[in-house]
C-alpha cells in the first residue's frame, strides 16, 4: 500500500488539528523524512513522527494483512482494528490507542475514532417471503405449476452461483471452522439451548457437536468445493414478485463456502412445514424437497453435494428444532427433527428418497 507525505499529513492534521506538521514515516527502524511514495505490505508497522504546536510525539500507524486465520476479508480486518481500538485503552499499562481508520480507494485515511454502531442501508425491493407459499401449503392447499416452477427457479438459482469457484484451501477450511465453532452456527445453537428441553439433554447436544466435528475432518479436503454461496438461503430470506421473479436478502458469513450450506439451508424448511402438517415429510412438502435436490444436482452436475450435506443439515436442524427460534412446536416434531440430525450425522451420504426414515417415520 502506498504511503505518501501529503496523505498521512492530512490525515493527521483531520485529526489532530490544523497545526499537525509530519516530520518523518516509515517501517519501524527506517523511518524518513523524504516525501516521496514508498510502498508498504499490509502487516507492517510504520511509524509516524509529526509535530502538533510545539509538541513533537510519535505513533504507529498499524494495519493487518489477508490471511487464513480468521483474515481473509476485509470485514475481518475491520473488526480486528475496530477491537484493538476500543479495548486497549481498558488494559492497565497497555499502549494507548489514539484512532481507528480506513483507507479509502485512493490511499487517502480517514478517522473512525467518533463511530459507536455501524449500519447498513439496503435497497427496498417489493415481493412476498417465499415463506408465505410454504404456510399455504401447510393449510391445505393444493400445489401449483407455480409452485414447482418456483422450486425449479431456487434450485438453478443456487446452482448458477455455485458454479462460480475460487480456489483457496485455507478459506474453505476456515468455512467449517466456522461451521462448527461460530456463535451463529452449531456451538452458537447448542449453547443457546435450554438446560433442559425434555429430551434434549446437554450430552444430546455434545454428540450432535461431536458428530459434526468428525465430518469437519472428513470435508476439509475438499478445498476444491469452494464456492460463492448465498450463505442464509432460507424462505424469509428469498421475495417472490410476479411468477417466478425473486430478489434474494441478507447473504451472510462471507461470499464463498460449501455449497451444501445453501440447500439444505433451504431444504430443511420444506421438512419442518410437512412436519408441522402431517408429522412427516409427504404430500406438496415431499414433491417440492425431492424437485428441489433432483433439479440441483442436475443443473450443478454436483452430486458430491451429497455426500457434503450432513453437517450442513445438522447446523439447520438444530435452528428449526430451537425452542428459542421456534418455541410453539411439539416436542413430537422437535424429536423427529433431532432424529433427522442424528441418522444423517451417521450415514456416508445424505439421500432425499429416506428423509422420512431419518426421521424414524
Amino acid at each position: 500500500m502506498p504511503l505518501s507525505k501529503p496523505a498521512l499529513e492530512r490525515y493527521l492534521q483531520a485529526r489532530f488539528g490544523s497545526m499537525a506538521k509530519l516530520l518523518s514515516y516509515g517501517v519501524i527502524g527506517k523511518e524518513s523524512s523524504k516525501g516521496e511514495q514508498k510502498r508498504y505490505g499490509y502487516g507492517t508497522p510504520v511509524k509516524l513522527t509529526f509535530k502538533v504546536g510545539t509538541r513533537i510525539q510519535s505513533a504507529v500507524l498499524e494495519t493487518m494483512k489477508p490471511g487464513p486465520f480468521g483474515h481473509e476479508h476485509m470485514a475481518d480486518r475491520a473488526q480486528a482494528m475496530l477491537w484493538d481500538y476500543d479495548s486497549y485503552g481498558r488494559l492497565p499499562r497497555h499502549v494507548k490507542a489514539l484512532d481507528v481508520g480506513a483507507f479509502d480507494a485512493k490511499q487517502r485515511l480517514f478517522s473512525l475514532a467518533e463511530a459507536r454502531e455501524f449500519f447498513v442501508l439496503n435497497q427496498w425491493t417489493e415481493g412476498t417471503s417465499y415463506h408465505t407459499d410454504l404456510d399455504r401449503l401447510g393449510k391445505g392447499g393444493s400445489l401449483q405449476a407455480l409452485d414447482r416452477q418456483r422450486a425449479v427457479t431456487l434450485a438453478r438459482y443456487l446452482a448458477r452461483i455455485h458454479a462460480k469457484k475460487r480456489r483457496d484451501a485455507d478459506l474453505y477450511k476456515r468455512r467449517l471452522r466456522e461451521l462448527i465453532g461460530h456463535g451463529e452456527c452449531i456451538m452458537g445453537l447448542t449453547d443457546s439451548y435450554p438446560e433442559r428441553c425434555g429430551f434434549i439433554t446437554h450430552d444430546l447436544l455434545r454428540t450432535v457437536e461431536d458428530a459434526c466435528n468428525r465430518w469437519r475432518w472428513r470435508l476439509r479436503d475438499k478445498t476444491n468445493r469452494l464456492s460463492q454461496v448465498h450463505g442464509d438461503f432460507h424462505p424469509y430470506n428469498v421475495l417472490f414478485r410476479t411468477g417466478a421473479d425473486f430478489a434474494v436478502l441478507d447473504r451472510s458469513r462471507g461470499e464463498w463456502g460449501e455449497p451444501a450450506d445453501d440447500v439444505t439451508a433451504m431444504t430443511i424448511n420444506y421438512l419442518l412445514s410437512s412436519l408441522i402438517s402431517w408429522g412427516k415429510l409427504k404430500g406438496p412438502f415431499e414433491v417440492l424437497f425431492r424437485l428441489f435436490w433432483d433439479t440441483y444436482v442436475e443443473a450443478s452436475g454436483d452430486k458430491e453435494v451429497t455426500e457434503t450435506a450432513a453437517p450442513f443439515f445438522a447446523f439447520r436442524g438444530l435452528v428449526v428444532a430451537s425452542p428459542l427460534w421456534y418455541p410453539k412446536l411439539s416436542m413430537d416434531i422437535r424429536r423427529s427433527l433431532f432424529r433427522f440430525i442424528e441418522n444423517v450425522l451417521d450415514s456416508p451420504r445424505f439421500e432425499p428418497t429416506r428423509v422420512n426414515e431419518y426421521c424414524g417415520r
